[in-house]
């Protein structure tokens, strides 16, 4: 077909998040093609040391392949590879969590790529980065998007910019922004469990990081925060964050990640007594919230009704809640799986659609 189109993917990442976009392409593809006449090829696929080439686009064996191919390498010879075979409408996907992969992102815009990323870290930099990347952006006529940036699939960050450019004054933004932490507290305020048992099975199940006071420090849920606060024109930085961590100071990082998982259950003292002194009918949630009036950014574990949009979560669900002039006391409300590698990778597939329906 003529009006055919042909999006090349250089994706930066195949663990769990990027092997599960790679299937899901291979399961769009036909619906792809006859409903949007899209093609979409993934001519390279790296992690952090090697990368497996194909100017013709990966095949279903690509893991096989990158066994057996792949070749260590530096990101000038993905530019070069692109550039040497002609290879047009460029997306380059980070389905890492890597800080160092986000210094590459100014080169690959400048080399005519544009961006879709899972990784947090390029939106949570210094706003010096922040406004230099956004620049070259404007400046080479590329397009970045990072909708799993916050809440995974949901549609999150696409809702606040369209309610902010339509000219809505948007006046806050709160909720469980953290899918492990929601799966730990709806669990724990709901079960007659210790918190290190919840903690342990949350663990076992893939939810937390590897080192767990990732989550429980609220940096994660603190970097959300900023994305949306960047969103609505607010200047503020990571360290402008109030955060309420949930690691206490004798397990803070100084103890290994051994040490703290068999320290575990010192946790549980503390989060039992917070639990016998909540009123009835209230939960405990963690949750992020953002003053846009007074530009106040805030981490914390709070007391919440039950019968609340927040109160009632369950599994691992994030919720938002989007207060507005125009929906006066009752917020809009955006809820649903916020983690997992399926939901994440179904979000990336979606903006790279977004964006190939903006290239040329």
């Amino acid at each position: 077909m003529s009006n055919n189109k042909t999006i090349h993917l250089v994706l930066f990442g195949i663990g769990k998040v990027g092997s599960t976009l790679i299937n899901q392409i291979n399961k769009a593809k036909s619906q792809l093609q006859q409903g949007q006449n899209l093609q979409l090829k993934i001519p390279i696929v790296a992690n952090s040391k090697l990368a497996f080439y194909d100017k013709d686009g990966i095949s279903n064996e690509w893991e096989t392949d990158f066994q057996t191919f792949s070749v260590p390498y530096k990101i000038d010879e993905v530019i070069q590879f692109a550039k040497q075979h002609h290879i047009s409408n460029l997306i380059a996907i980070d389905a890492t969590a890597s800080f160092e992969f986000t210094k590459h992102y100014l080169k690959l815009v400048e080399n005519g790529f544009n961006i879709v990323s899972a990784n947090k870290v390029a939106n949570t930099l210094h706003s010096d980065f922040y406004h230099t990347f956004r620049n070259a952006l404007k400046k080479h006529n590329k397009l970045f998007l990072y909708e799993t940036n916050v809440g995974a699939g949901l549609p999150v960050i696409e809702t606040v910019k369209n309610l902010y450019n339509s000219g809505e004054q948007i006046q806050k933004i709160r909720g469980v922004f953290s899918g492990s932490l929601s799966y730990i507290f709806n669990r724990f305020s709901e079960e007659d469990v210790s918190f290190s048992e919840v903690l342990v099975e949350a663990s076992k199940q893939g939810l937390t990081e590897p080192d767990a006071r990732e989550d429980l420090s609220g940096n994660d849920v603190a970097r959300k925060l900023l994305i949306l606060a960047r969103e609505l024109q607010i200047k503020t930085e990571f360290q402008d964050v109030k955060i309420e961590s949930l690691v206490p100071k004798q397990l803070n990082s100084k103890t290994t990640i051994n040490q703290f998982n068999n320290r575990i259950k010192e946790l549980d003292n503390s989060f039992e007594k917070m639990r016998e002194e909540l009123p009835k009918k209230h939960v405990l949630r963690y949750v992020g919230e953002l003053n846009v009036k007074q530009e106040t950014l805030e981490v914390k574990l709070i007391s919440e009704e039950t019968n609340s949009a927040i109160g009632q979560l369950k599994g691992t669900d994030s919720v938002f809640e989007i207060f507005t002039e125009s929906y006066g006391r009752h917020p809009l409300v955006i809820q649903g799986a916020g983690a997992g590698k399926e939901v994440t990778a179904r979000g990336l597939l979606s903006d790279v659609i977004k964006l190939s329906g903006r290239l040329n």
